[in-house]
């Protein structure tokens, strides 16, 4: 782990335009992507950066606050505090994406014709990489959704978190995380589905038993029909909304 200090003072420019925390911020993130900056280093202190920069503390400590809520830096207390640079897990990332999809003007329809392009394009992935203990988590969540559907309790946030339980076997991060945007959106368009056919939780449930059966089979065929049919039911019930309506 290293400190940036005075010797790479010249990594940080004045800044003398409108917005100048946003611009510190766009700095600091171009010292990482080009490879200056690395998960662990130091930033100066804040009183050093308000010299490197030519700004005000609370300009500073603006531009910190972002990054940090950002995931590109974890602050840290006490003598061996500061700022320091870290990489943005992907939980994190998905997070970003899903406030971007639910603040933008999409329908349940454009979520599922989405979902419908990605999950059934990581599936041979997923027959691939699955392993024995992923196999087993899933059929874990098919009971719970049995279970529930029993009890009369059985929700959409079951059925969502199946499918992100699926990415996960496919065991590629940027995959994971790409699901892992689809969740809340996905949840409200599954909502939306329901009202249409209140039923569909079980139909459901038993189309998620029968992909985890093709999964553990390494049926990659079996495993698209499954898959495609599962969400072409719920891309026909979300058609039957308003197609004005937004997720």
């Amino acid at each position: 782990m290293t400190d940036v200090r005075s010797t790479e003072a010249d990594l940080f420019k004045r800044v003398t335009v409108d917005r100048v925390s946003q611009v510190i911020v766009d700095q600091i993130k171009l010292l990482v992507r080009e490879g200056k900056l690395s998960n662990g280093d130091r930033l100066p202190s804040e009183r050093d950066l308000c010299q490197r920069f030519g700004v005000s503390r609370v300009t500073v400590r603006e531009a910190l606050r972002v990054l940090e809520a950002g995931g590109l830096i974890q602050i840290r207390v006490g003598a061996r505090g500061g700022a320091f640079v870290a990489s943005p897990t992907k939980e994190r990332l998905g997070e970003g994406l899903a406030d971007l999809m639910t603040l933008s003007p999409l329908t349940p329809a454009d979520v599922t014709e989405a979902r419908t392009v990605i999950e059934v394009g990581i599936l041979p992935f997923v027959v691939e990489r699955a392993t024995e203990a992923d196999i087993a988590s899933l059929r874990q969540m098919v009971e719970e959704g049995y279970d529930a559907l029993r009890r009369k309790a059985y929700t959409m946030n079951l059925s969502a978190a199946f499918h992100v339980g699926v990415a996960e076997c496919a065991h590629n991060p940027a995959i994971e995380m790409l699901v892992q945007s689809f969740h809340g959106p996905m949840l409200l368009s599954l909502r939306q589905a329901q009202l249409v056919a209140p039923a569909m939780g079980r139909r459901g449930t038993e189309e998620h038993a029968a992909l985890v059966d093709a999964i553990e089979e390494r049926d990659v065929e079996a495993a698209i029909k499954v898959m495609t049919t599962h969400l072409g039911r719920t891309a026909g019930l979300v058609r039957d909304l308003d197609p004005g309506q937004q997720v």
